[in-house]
């Protein structure tokens, strides 16, 4: 017997390891009858990151938090790529026997949610962006050197917090290519066509002012051009612009998420 999500019914919390490759990702299940949501982690951030969105949310909803590759509890893998990661979704939901899911994802988790909702137009629910995922040409061969001086930078630090889960088990060269995997696939050419192919109802949930890395009005840019994306494709939507900066909207604007997540649960159970 299956829910209306076609969710198997797990009805108590499940925390286990799933193995997807050569890597075994560390998975959190709530579990219960509720809507299925699947949360999608900033590029080097873990699952806890989402746990004020998660408490306000409450138990209405079914929510599955994992740690991506290399990243939290999850095991080192050969392949950290943009591909494994949206493949990873799958790989998770199986796992849990979950076949429609609504996506939530932060930062290089927005890119994520956006991919696999334009991939898996029958299995997406819904898809919620917390200010990322906005098509823009950022990279250019100045910030790409920018990007690599600064992973060298951090290079020392990392060892030190990486056996508190604060930091990948990666090398400064590998989040530095993570991150300009991230810049090339931002470009207008590239997330535009994935953002206009989106079918089902999806919402943009953005921070205001600076992130860790960018300067002066980097990041407003990039959320500007959103406005074009809105107007392109009446599924997508702005939910809410909020205070908080890049880095603590999850801490802050957890409320804004949650309701974005509770308007796409809405038009499901209304039969979108």
């Amino acid at each position: 017997m299956t829910t209306k999500n076609s969710a198997s019914p797990a009805t108590s919390t499940w925390t286990g390891m799933v193995p997807v490759d050569d890597a075994e990702l560390a998975v959190t299940d709530s579990g219960g009858a509720g809507v299925p949501v699947v949360y999608l982690n900033g590029q080097f951030a873990t699952q806890g990151y989402w746990r004020r969105v998660l408490a306000e949310l409450g138990p209405d909803f079914r929510h599955i938090t994992y740690d991506e590759r290399a990243r939290g509890r999850s095991k080192r893998s050969a392949d950290c790529s943009f591909e494994a990661a949206v493949r990873d979704v799958d790989a998770v939901l199986a796992a849990r026997g979950v076949e429609r899911a609504l996506v939530v994802g932060w930062s290089y988790g927005a890119f994520v949610a956006a991919h696999w909702a334009n991939r898996n137009p029958d299995r997406a629910l819904g898809a919620v962006m917390v200010d990322g995922a906005q098509p823009y040409d950022w990279l250019d061969e100045a910030m790409e050197q920018r990007i690599r001086k600064l992973f060298k930078r951090l290079s020392w630090v990392m060892p030190l917090v990486r056996p508190t889960g604060l930091a990948p088990r990666m090398s400064a060269e590998q989040m530095a290519e993570i991150n300009i995997e991230l810049g090339e696939l931002a470009r207008e050419r590239e997330l535009g066509p994935v953002l206009d192919g989106i079918t089902v109802p999806a919402r943009y949930v953005l921070a205001s002012g600076t992130s860790f890395g960018s300067k002066g009005d980097e990041q407003e840019r990039l959320r500007a051009a959103l406005g074009a994306v809105t107007a392109r494709n009446p599924n997508i939507e702005i939910s809410a612009k909020v205070a908080s900066n890049h880095g603590a909207i999850l801490r802050k604007d957890f409320g804004a998420i949650a309701g974005a997540v509770r308007e796409i649960a809405a038009l499901d159970r209304a039969g979108r």
